[in-house]
């Protein structure tokens, strides 16, 4: 089943179950998804899908930390439900122990040797790790490497 079909059967659920707080959160995604294929004129595959979900994802840690700033945390629970239901439609996160090895793999296969090399292994490992690492976190971890 597709990522958009799977999307769609549970905002279906949620419809029967009046879950209104999960079904609001769902439908936005949908309309994001929507937006995309509209302005791109494209139909989203999978992994375009999970590309969305992220951007999504950033854009609710930004605004979470920007209400709890603020002291709304009313605002920031709901954001935060919002990242939990998100997070159900990405794929199982990578452990350290595996980023390391694909890390390492990348490295060795674009022959980086320094820091200036870093665009050309991040360009190399973001297709294997999209939806499974967080990018922030991948781009540390390539300057550790490259700078050691």
């Amino acid at each position: 089943m597709s990522l958009k079909v799977r999307i769609s059967e549970d905002m279906k659920s949620a419809m029967r179950a009046k879950d209104s707080a999960r079904l609001g959160a769902i439908r936005l995604l949908q309309a994001a998804i929507k937006q995309r294929e509209v302005d791109e004129r494209i139909e989203l595959d999978d992994q375009q899908v999970i590309e969305a979900i992220e951007k999504m994802l950033k854009q609710r840690r930004d605004s979470i930390s920007q209400y709890e700033a603020a002291n709304r945390h009313d605002l920031a629970d709901v954001e935060k439900f919002e990242v939990s239901v998100l997070h159900e439609y990405l794929p199982q996160a990578l452990t350290e122990e595996e980023l390391g090895s694909i890390l390492s793999q990348v490295v060795a296969d674009t022959g980086a040797a320094g820091i200036k090399d870093m665009g050309k292994v991040m360009a190399a490992l973001k297709p294997l790790v999209v939806g499974r690492a967080d990018m922030g976190k991948i781009s540390g971890l390539i300057k550790q490497r490259l700078s050691a």
